[in-house]
């Protein structure tokens, strides 16, 4: 069995992708005209949702917050369960 070499894998791993973006980009860019009338709260709307957003996700951060700590935290034993693990002489 011939071994491919790692750069051979990862370009035929990302050249799929890259068409896959340059065909949504080239369809976003043909895009026709719209004539639609957008009003002042519209944009109130808009900002107020990308606020929630924000929100939601900080509420989120906030609420696992010692959870997500412990799983970037090293696993290291505390002293006494190190005491514990010798025998008393």
């Amino acid at each position: 069995m011939q071994k491919i070499p790692q750069s051979a894998r990862l370009s035929s791993i990302r050249l799929p992708a890259l068409r896959w973006t340059l065909l949504v980009l080239a369809g976003l860019m043909v895009s026709p005209n719209v004539f639609a009338y957008l009003d002042p709260s519209t944009g109130s709307m808009v900002v107020s949702a990308i606020v929630g957003i924000f929100a939601s996700i900080a509420l989120a951060v906030k609420t696992y917050w010692y959870k997500l700590k412990g799983l970037f935290r090293r696993s290291a034993k505390p002293a006494d369960e190190a005491d514990d693990a010798r025998p008393d002489t």
